[in-house]
C-alpha cells in the first residue's frame, strides 16, 4: 500500500493544465441539459416530477433534470437498503476498501471534467473546481486506507486462560444529506466513510446539485461497488428528507449543511419511532462564524491578503470562509485600508473564465439573503468595497467589506454564506480572543502574529476545531487538517481524521475462554 498523501493542486498557469481544462468544459458542455434517473438498488427509475440543476452564473442553462423520489420511492430505496445491508456487512474490508482506490484512480483520470462540471454546476472558478476534486480523491484513498487499519479492530488487554477482542462492525442504514458548496468532496466523503466501514447508504444529494452526485454513483459501481450498496435519491427535504430521518430503519443520519436543518435533523433523530430498536446517531457539521484575529506584532501583508481570500475564495460559501476579521487597534486603519484595496481589485464574474477570482453565489434565494446582510451592514457600519449585486444573468455579489462594526452587530454574528467580510477592533489580544469567541459557533479561526505568547494563548482559549497560525481559515487537507468545529458548528466529527469512520461503526467485545 503507497502510504497516502493528498491529492496536489493542478497549476493553471502551465498552458497544457489551462488546455486541459477549457477540453473538459467542452466535454460537460456536451451533455448539459440530459434527464437522469434514481438509482434504487442498481435500477434506474426516471420519474415524472424532476429537479432541474441550472448553472448559477447563467441561470438559462440547465446542467441536467433529476428524476425526484417520492415517499413510495424513498420506502423502496429503504428496503434495498436494509436487505443489501445484511450481504455487504459482510464483506471483507479489503474488498470495500478496493472499490473507494479504483473509484479514485478513476476520477483521478477524469480529474478536470468533474472539476469543469462543479463550475458548471456549482459556479465555482477553476481553482476552487480542482481543490472540490482533489479533496474527494483524499477522501477515497484515506477512508479507504483507515478502513484497513481498522478491519482488526484495536488491541485489548487478555489475562491467562482467557482471550479478548476488541472489534468494529457497521452499523446499518445510513442516511446521507450532503451539501452544495462542496457538491463533490462532501458529499463523496460522506457517502464512502458510511460504505467503506460496511453500512448500506440513501444518498440524498443537495437540489441545486444533483448531477455531479450521480456521476459519482456511477464511478462507484464501474469500481465494483454491488447494487443496493448507495442509493441515489434526489428529493425535497419536507417530502423524503424528515421521512428518512424518522424512519425506524435509519441508524445514522450524516448531514453537512445550514444549522436550521441540523439542529431540526438532531432533534428528529432523538425521538424514538415505533419499530426502532436504536438510538440513531448523528453526524452533523453546520457551519460557522469565522474569524481572522491580526495581533499588533503581525505581517499586516500577510494578515490583508488571509481575510481577502479566505473571505472571498468561492463567494464565501465555505462554512471555513472568514466572515469577520477583529484587528488589533494599532494596526487597525493599515490593515484596513490594505484590505479594501486588494478587495476592489478582485474580479468577478462567470468562472469558466479563469480570469475571474470570485463567481456567483449558489441560487436566487442565497442572492436575496446576502444582499438584504449587505444592507443591515451599511447601517451598522462602514461601507468599504463592494456592496453591489447583480441577479439578471446569473446571482453575482461584489466581494463586500464592513469596517467599523461593533462586535455584536448582525453581520459579526450572523452566518451569511457569502462575499461578506465584517471588520472590527480590539485593544489588545485578549480582547481580540474574546470577540472571536463571542458567537454561537466554532469552527474556523486563524491568528496572524509573531507572538510566541499570543500563539500559545489562542492556542488554549481561541475555541474553534481548526485553528490556523499564519494563514488563512480556510482549506483543510484531508489527513492533515482533520476538519469539523464546536457549539452551534456541529458535533466536531472531524472529517478527513483519523477517528472518523469510527463514528459509523460500533465496537463489539468478545471474550473466550481457553
Amino acid at each position: 500500500m503507497i502510504p497516502y498523501k493528498h491529492e496536489p493542486f493542478t497549476d493553471f498557469t502551465q498552458e497544457e493544465n489551462k488546455q486541459a481544462f477549457l477540453e473538459a468544459l467542452k466535454t460537460v458542455e456536451g451533455y448539459l441539459g440530459q434527464d437522469y434517473p434514481l438509482i434504487i438498488g442498481g435500477e434506474r427509475i426516471m420519474t415524472e416530477e424532476k429537479l432541474v440543476s441550472t448553472n448559477p452564473a447563467n441561470k438559462e442553462e440547465v446542467i441536467g433534470a433529476v428524476s425526484k423520489a417520492s415517499r413510495d420511492l424513498a420506502t423502496k430505496a429503504m428496503e434495498i437498503a436494509d436487505e443489501t445491508f445484511e450481504t455487504w456487512r459482510k464483506v471483507k474490508p479489503e474488498f470495500r476498501a478496493d472499490v473507494l482506490f479504483k473509484a479514485a484512480a478513476i476520477i483521478r483520470r477524469r480529474k478536470h471534467e468533474f472539476s469543469a462540471l462543479l463550475t458548471k454546476e456549482a459556479g465555482k472558478p477553476w481553482n476552487e473546481a480542482d481543490a472540490d476534486t482533489a479533496e474527494a480523491i483524499d477522501f477515497l484513498e484515506y477512508y479507504g486506507r483507515q478502513m484497513l487499519k481498522l478491519k482488526d479492530g484495536i488491541p485489548v488487554e487478555s489475562r491467562p486462560g482467557e482471550f479478548n477482542r476488541f472489534d468494529y462492525i457497521p452499523l446499518g442504514v445510513g442516511v446521507v444529506i450532503s451539501p452544495w458548496n462542496f457538491a463533490f468532496a462532501i458529499m463523496a466523503g460522506t457517502t464512502v466513510a458510511a460504505l467503506v466501514t460496511g453500512n448500506t447508504v440513501l444518498l440524498k444529494p443537495a437540489s441545486t446539485t444533483p448531477v455531479v452526485a450521480y456521476k459519482f454513483i456511477e464511478v462507484l459501481e464501474e469500481a465494483g461497488m454491488p447494487a443496493g450498496v448507495v442509493n441515489y435519491i434526489p428529493g425535497s427535504g419536507s417530502e423524503i428528507g424528515d421521512y428518512l430521518v424518522d424512519h425506524p430503519r435509519t441508524r445514522f443520519i450524516s448531514f453537512t449543511g445550514s444549522r436550521e436543518v441540523g439542529t431540526r435533523i438532531y432533534e428528529r433523530a432523538a425521538v424514538v419511532n415505533e419499530g426502532q430498536i436504536w438510538l440513531k446517531r448523528v453526524i452533523a457539521e453546520m457551519g460557522g462564524k469565522d474569524t481572522i484575529v491580526v495581533d499588533s506584532e503581525a505581517d499586516l501583508e500577510l494578515a490583508a491578503q488571509s481575510i481577502v481570500k479566505s473571505a472571498f475564495g468561492f463567494s464565501g460559501q465555505k462554512c471555513s470562509a472568514c466572515s469577520r476579521a477583529v484587528i488589533h487597534e494599532d494596526v487597525y486603519d493599515q490593515v484596513v485600508a490594505r484590505v479594501e484595496q486588494l478587495t476592489k481589485e478582485l474580479t468577478y464574474g462567470d468562472p469558466t473564465d479563469p480570469k475571474n477570482f470570485a463567481g456567483p453565489v449558489i441560487d436566487q434565494a442565497s442572492f436575496d439573503k446576502i444582499m438584504g446582510y449587505i444592507e443591515i451592514g451599511k447601517e451598522e457600519g462602514r461601507l468599504i468595497a463592494g456592496g453591489t449585486g447583480d441577479s439578471s444573468k446569473g446571482y453575482f455579489v461584489a466581494p463586500t467589506v464592513i469596517a467599523d462594526l461593533g462586535p455584536n452587530a448582525r453581520v459579526m454574528q450572523e452566518e451569511i454564506f457569502g462575499p461578506v467580510v465584517g471588520l472590527t477592533k480590539a485593544k489588545d489580544f485578549t480582547e481580540a480572543i474574546e470577540i472571536a469567541n463571542n458567537t454561537d459557533y466554532g469552527l474556523t479561526g486563524a491568528v496572524i502574529s509573531n507572538n510566541r505568547f499570543h500563539i500559545e494563548q489562542a492556542r488554549e482559549d481561541f475555541h474553534v476545531g481548526n485553528l490556523y497560525f499564519n494563514r488563512g481559515c480556510t482549506g483543510a487537507i484531508v489527513g492533515y487538517q482533520p476538519f469539523g468545529g464546536f457549539n452551534m458548528s456541529g458535533t466536531d466529527s472531524k472529517a478527513g481524521g483519523p477517528d472518523y469512520l469510527q463514528l459509523h461503526m460500533q465496537g463489539k467485545t468478545t471474550s473466550e475462554m481457553l
